[in-house]
């Protein structure tokens, strides 16, 4: 894979969101403010303190769906990523998914028929589900990062417990959404509806990068950690 990564430091950061916009949401979880003018990509991370090579490696894994890590000679920042990762795990369960619980709550008008509380059952069902898996990668895979790189790895745990047991979180917005196209509740308000059927598929391919972002980016950067932190321990 010896092509250039689509962006790079010399780039205008303005030019990768004209190309895309969900990039707003990568800029967004690394603590990058609108309002930089010109200015490059290096120029607006070194401004904010935050890794060039980290923020390059996730916003052209977005965009491309592959990680050129194994190409590249720049080092990931794991707290840079980690950070990235926690900011997401906000995003999804204090904006996102409560965002479109209560475009239901509008569109369907729960009180009105059997099928609209089921309809909001399966959903609060789904938000549980989310919530245990980024609490269990916030409590168990980030903390066990933090003692690595505190050179205190803890014992009884590996990244590779974590990358085994990890499930893509995505999948039951897919019946989700069959759901409400097939069995739309008449009485629904469409407009409200249409919206949040869209950000549940926003939502959904959403997820999905946040897991590959870590099935790709962050699993191979703690397995060479814990090569370093533990072959320094023999």
């Amino acid at each position: 894979m010896g092509e250039t990564q689509k962006y790079k430091p010399s780039d205008k950061m303005v030019d990768l969101i004209s190309d895309n916009y969900t990039l707003l949401q990568v800029m967004s979880r690394f603590g990058l403010s609108l309002g930089f003018g010109e200015k490059t990509v290096k120029e607006v991370c070194e401004m904010n303190n935050v890794d060039c090579p980290t923020f390059l490696a996730v916003v052209n894994f977005v965009v491309e769906g592959f990680s050129r890590i194994d190409d590249s000679k720049e080092e990931l920042s794991v707290p840079a990523l980690v950070d990235y990762l926690h900011q997401s795990h906000i995003y999804f369960l204090d904006f996102c998914l409560p965002g479109i619980r209560r475009k239901l709550i509008y569109a369907i008008d729960c009180a009105d028929d059997g099928v609209s509380f089921l309809i909001l059952k399966f959903f609060d069902d789904y938000m549980n589900e989310v919530r245990k898996h980024m609490e269990y990668e916030e409590k168990t895979v980030f903390k066990y990062v933090d003692s690595l790189l505190n050179n205190t790895p803890l014992e009884n745990y590996k990244i590779s417990t974590f990358s085994k047991h990890h499930d893509q979180i995505s999948e039951k917005l897919t019946e989700l959404k069959n759901i409400l196209i097939k069995y739309c509740p008449p009485k629904a308000n469409k407009s409200m509806l249409n919206t949040a059927l869209f950000d549940i598929y926003t939502c959904e391919e959403g997820l999905d990068s946040h897991c590959n972002v870590e099935d790709y980016l962050l699993v191979p950067a703690i397995l060479k950690l814990e090569r370093r932190i533990l072959g320094n321990e023999k």
